[in-house]
């Protein structure tokens, strides 16, 4: 029987390398994270309900539920971006040349 080979990854850019992807998929990952994360933990601090938040932010329950199970699966960086706003943080981006 044929073992699998266990590969460690330390972070987003060793693992789209390791799976074969872009260097590109990494920081479209690292981003979704950065902002599920953020709508998480302002989500579980606010008083606002799933649906309070689907409203505001022009979105479904359903995709609100999602995302507060940390599946992103499938949903645009620019819902994410309203349901954090939603919530009634703002996002502050920079930017720094690849290495």
């Amino acid at each position: 029987m044929k073992k699998n080979k266990v590969v460690v990854n330390k972070n987003s850019k060793e693992l789209a390398a390791a799976l074969g992807l872009s260097p590109l998929d990494a920081i479209e990952w690292e981003v979704r994270l950065m902002i599920t994360n953020k709508i998480i933990s302002s989500s579980e601090s606010s008083d606002l309900t799933v649906t309070d938040i689907a409203k505001i932010a022009g979105t479904s329950r359903s995709r609100i539920t999602k995302i507060l199970k940390n599946d992103t699966h499938g949903i645009s960086l620019d819902v994410l971006v309203r349901v954090l706003g939603a919530l009634g943080e703002e996002m502050k981006i920079s930017f720094k040349k690849a290495a």
